[in-house]
């Protein structure tokens, strides 16, 4: 299984986190196969807390704040959303959630409230203790060692993301260190760790092979389903070029989430869904007679910024 970064964090304990329980949420989800969008409100508006706010809102209020964020989007306002206009203001929004979340984490990472976050005070937040491995000693322990390895990458990401050598790292320096795919000066130290981990033969390329980690095919029996879904990622997604393997930049969109692409797809989908007379735009009342399905769509985070000012206030 390749394990690449998330939007959230490149950490083993929120990659796990957001892997347990897959199955279950997939079925509260899509019971039966079929959609069921209160799931999105329960689910991604951030708690039952706000998703009573949510309800509280009165349909006049609700009507307001939706129009002002449509006019938002229409960045001609010309009064049509497109599909470019709306996967934009989608991947604006990721990055916004994705950098207040990195601020609240900031203020419960620094403990003694100094305004930076040393590797100490990240250890004890992660870990309720400090940790300190030995870089040269393996454990014997197969699980261990697979820990510590992943502790000593969370420590090289957390100095590449140290810019002024300080002895903890600044609001900005930590929004780099947990999403280092958000900020240029990290762009390399990715595609270098992902190098490290994927590049056995040491050639500066990703192949096929590299790419499908440990599996070994068996000659007497048809590849599993997983290994075909796989192949075809690599090789209409990721090897640009088509000379079967990734170089460094095609690496990048493997292990960097490709928000541009889920946000494209949605886009096409609330299209797909709201555009009643097929012209391939969205007017505001074609949104507002389908206010429901907007409102539990990526557009706008589920409902979410109905919520938040940044979104629905005159200026951005």
């Amino acid at each position: 299984m390749q394990l690449g970064p998330r939007p959230a964090a490149l950490g083993l304990l929120l990659l796990c986190a957001a892997t347990v329980g897959a199955g279950d949420a997939e079925e509260l989800h899509y019971p039966q196969g079929e959609h069921r969008s209160e799931y999105d409100r329960e689910a991604l508006l951030g708690g039952q807390e706000e998703v009573d706010e949510y309800v509280k809102l009165t349909p006049e209020e609700q009507h307001k704040r939706l129009k002002s964020i449509i006019k938002k989007i229409d960045l001609d306002s010309d009064g049509f959303l497109t599909e470019s206009e709306l996967s934009s203001w989608i991947q604006m929004s990721f990055k916004h959630y994705a950098m207040q979340e990195a601020k609240q984490q900031f203020v419960e990472y620094d403990k003694n409230g100094d305004g930076s976050v040393s590797w100490d005070e990240y250890n004890i937040q992660m870990y309720d203790r400090v940790i300190d491995f030995d870089e040269n000693t393996a454990l014997d322990d197969a699980e261990e060692e697979s820990f510590r390895q992943l502790h000593l990458k969370d420590k090289k990401r957390f100095e590449k993301a140290n810019q002024d050598s300080g002895p903890g790292l600044n609001l900005e320096e930590f929004i780099a260190f947990e999403h280092p795919e958000e900020v240029d000066y990290m762009t390399e130290f990715v595609i270098q760790e992902a190098l490290e981990e994927h590049d056995k033969n040491g050639d500066g390329f990703v192949s096929l092979e590299e790419f499908l980690g440990d599996y070994r095919r068996d000659p007497t029996n048809e590849d599993p389903e997983w290994i075909l879904v796989e192949k075809d990622r690599f090789l209409n997604d990721y090897d640009k070029d088509t000379d079967g393997r990734l170089d460094p930049q095609e690496l990048l969109s493997w292990v960097v989430p490709n928000n541009q692409g889920i946000a494209q797809e949605e886009a096409l989908h609330l299209i797909d869904e709201m555009d009643l007379n097929s012209d391939r735009k969205l007017s505001e009342a074609e949104i507002l007679e389908n206010q429901d399905l907007f409102l539990t769509s990526e557009a706008t985070d589920y409902g979410r910024q109905l919520h938040d000012e940044y979104f629905y206030h005159d200026e951005l």
